[in-house]
């Protein structure tokens, strides 16, 4: 019985966890790229920049500490134009992205690239 709090805690973050990635498979797919990519590791960083319209090269930066940060926003803010939202948006993409990626992941944005 001593255990069942413990249980329940890992029970609801699983949940959140899946939900989570579901949101993200579905942006990945409203961009027209594979869902399963979401799961992949460094792969996943590559389609984010594709994305973003970023170039490929970018993954490097985001490999370098302090570096990634700005990047990041970059990313962030370019992902947010490509699906007609701006950059509040954005911002809550990075600080609370358990709320943003579902919003735009289920949510009725479609993904329109910007052209640079």
């Amino acid at each position: 019985m001593n255990d069942s709090p413990g249980m329940l805690f890992w029970i609801v973050w699983l949940g959140f966890m899946i939900f989570c990635l579901a949101a993200i498979w579905k942006v990945f797919e409203k961009a027209g790229k594979p869902g399963w990519a979401a799961i992949v590791p460094i792969y996943n960083l590559i389609v984010i920049l594709e994305i973003a319209g970023k170039p490929i090269w970018w993954i490097i930066l985001m490999l370098i500490p302090l570096v990634n940060i700005i990047v990041g926003f970059m990313v962030y803010t370019s992902i947010a134009a490509n699906f007609g939202k701006g950059m509040g948006f954005a911002l809550g993409m990075i600080f609370l992205p358990f709320i943003f990626f579902p919003i735009l992941g289920f949510g009725d944005a479609q993904y329109r690239p910007t052209v640079a």
